[in-house]
């Protein structure tokens, strides 16, 4: 075939494919917007819905004017309660992870059977949201912040353990293999090449967790694990709407007190 035919052929072929790339992409925004449809078909959106309740929605914002100030005094020890429950379950829950994590690197797990292991676990801890955990040690232990705390370290195990996980397995491995080679032991390798290097990122994802933890500290109360979100459902239930307002106003305080101090926290780290 002469190179001129070759030109041809080549020409020939290049409409083609530009039509099946077309197809490709048409096909997937159908499938996308079949996905979004059945969407809105199972929550049974209802738009109209917004606009003839409003009313309501002023109503109520209307009986929640003005906060109840006069008894901030009172939750200050729930908004505290809030804040440590997380802080317990970030604090604990990095120790705990960052062994499980080692486990569960391909890199630096001692064996096949105990990387598995690690894995299975961090996935169990991961796959069961928090409010799930919280009923379970609700249970176990009674309501109170103990059970949040508990529930969050667990469920922080999962989310921590994975991440480490997959930084150290994408860390430098000269620094291992060069003590390795002195005839330096695991947990010497341990303490003087993996910690140092994966360090930093363990900080940065340990503050991220604490910003999510007291955020997540706040729904668990609904379910009986202490904090401001156990005052806000006892409120609710009362139709105590101004206390609502003094605590949701709180609330909002908490999360965006703990957002900065972890921006900035982890900005100093980096």
């Amino acid at each position: 075939m002469t190179a001129e035919g070759a030109v041809i052929d080549r020409g020939a072929v290049r409409p083609v494919m530009s039509r099946r790339g077309w197809m490709l992409r048409a096909l997937i925004v159908l499938a996308v917007l079949g996905i979004v449809a059945q969407a809105v078909v199972v929550v049974q959106a209802r738009p109209q819905d917004l606009v003839t309740g409003v009313h309501g929605m002023a109503d109520l914002l209307s009986r929640s004017w003005p906060p109840a100030v006069g008894g901030i005094g009172q939750e200050l020890w729930p908004a505290l309660e809030t804040v440590d429950i997380g802080i317990f379950g970030t604090v604990f829950a990095v120790f705990l992870a960052l062994p499980l994590a080692i486990l569960a690197a391909r890199n630096t797990t001692p064996l096949l059977p105990a990387y598995y292991a690690a894995r299975s676990l961090i996935a169990i801890c991961r796959a069961v949201p928090d409010l799930v955990w919280a009923l379970l040690f609700v249970t176990a232990v009674g309501l109170g912040p103990f059970a949040g705390a508990l529930a969050l370290t667990v469920h922080s195990v999962g989310m921590l353990g994975r991440l480490l996980a997959e930084v150290i397995e994408d860390m430098d491995m000269g620094p291992m293999e060069a003590l390795a080679t002195t005839g330096a032991g695991r947990l010497q390798v341990f303490a003087h090449a993996v910690v140092p290097t994966v360090l930093p990122s363990l900080l940065g994802i340990a503050l991220y967790r604490l910003d999510e933890n007291i955020r997540s500290s706040l729904v668990l109360g609904f379910v009986g694990a202490g904090g401001i979100g156990f005052e806000l459902l006892s409120a609710m239930s009362l139709f105590d709407y101004q206390t609502v307002s003094l605590l949701l106003i709180m609330t909002f305080a908490i999360v965006m007190g703990a957002e900065r101090l972890s921006a900035a926290l982890r900005r100093r780290v980096a």
